[in-house]
């Protein structure tokens, strides 16, 4: 049985001069790892990261909350 190895994805935290990240950019924040409407699914279904917050019509991530749920879901396929 192998461990699971999960990566290290702070770099995308380091890359952005702000502390959230909207929705509607998760796919240049991640490089096209997220779509921001399977997002907008996951956070439907209690999935997504936590600590989102609604300004308006839009959705923020908090980008440590987002990194750690990022690494949470990935693993390093050998």
């Amino acid at each position: 049985m192998h461990d699971r190895i999960t990566p290290s994805l702070s770099q995308l935290a380091d890359k952005l001069p702000s502390p959230f990240v909207a929705r509607h950019e998760l796919d240049k924040f991640s490089g096209g790892i997220l779509n921001p409407r399977t997002m907008a699914n996951l956070d439907s279904q209690g999935e997504g990261p936590a600590g989102r917050i609604r300004i308006g019509r839009k959705i923020v991530y908090p980008v440590q909350s987002l990194v750690e749920w990022l690494e949470k879901r990935a693993e390093v396929v050998v």
